[in-house]
């Protein structure tokens, strides 16, 4: 999963949910130097990284894009679930998604210290492009898989998955909408493990 299913699994604590959004830079056991708030949101998006990787209905999605582009697939299904989060935000939350994003960049600034060094430094672009807003219209995938594509050096040809993603959409929507359902209730459940872990 991407950043905003990130986010949004992590329940309304801010530390973990910033735990999880900041995990991919914090390798092994590193995430013992952390605030215990913290170590549970990067321990939640570690379970959910595994839980994801390994879905059958993840799988399907993204056996239709890895003739193309290979290990690549799977970043992109990824960025295309949490297009179809942003986009049926409303079946997920009361809070709408402009004022659920914006609370969220403001826990940002306000535990800027506790960050990571390289998401301190992705933050001022990601709140400037509004990142995650731009994830519920297919314009915003657009340019976020463009840009993945320059991180490669234009090895991964990501840019044009865009083009499979019209061209399968409500495949990758009902795969989504159904893998999403049990991802949730797995989370809660890990959360309620996580809590009785750093209780013990």
């Amino acid at each position: 999963m991407n950043y905003l299913a990130h986010i949004y699994l992590s329940g309304d604590d801010p530390l973990l949910t910033i735990g999880n959004f900041m995990a991919d830079g914090i390798k092994g056991k590193q995430y013992k130097t952390y605030l215990p708030q913290l170590q549970k949101g990067i321990l939640l998006h570690r379970s959910i990284d595994s839980f994801t990787d390994s879905h059958p209905i993840v799988k399907q999605s993204t056996k239709r894009l890895h003739s193309k582009y290979s290990h690549y697939s799977g970043v992109i299904v990824d960025i295309l679930y949490d297009h179809f989060l942003a986009k049926n935000w409303k079946n997920y939350a009361t809070t709408p998604l402009s004022s659920y994003i914006e609370n969220f960049y403001d826990s940002l600034d306000e535990y800027f210290e506790l960050l990571t060094p390289g998401i301190q430094r992705m933050i001022p672009h990601m709140i400037a492009d509004n990142w995650l807003l731009s994830y519920a219209e297919i314009s915003g995938i657009a340019t976020v898989l463009y840009n993945m594509n320059r991180r490669t050096k234009n090895i991964s040809g990501m840019d044009r998955a865009v083009e499979d993603l019209q061209l399968h959409y409500h495949d990758f929507e009902n795969e989504f909408t159904l893998f999403f359902e049990e991802l949730r209730q797995f989370c809660e459940q890990r959360l309620l493990e996580l809590e009785d872990q750093f209780h013990t």
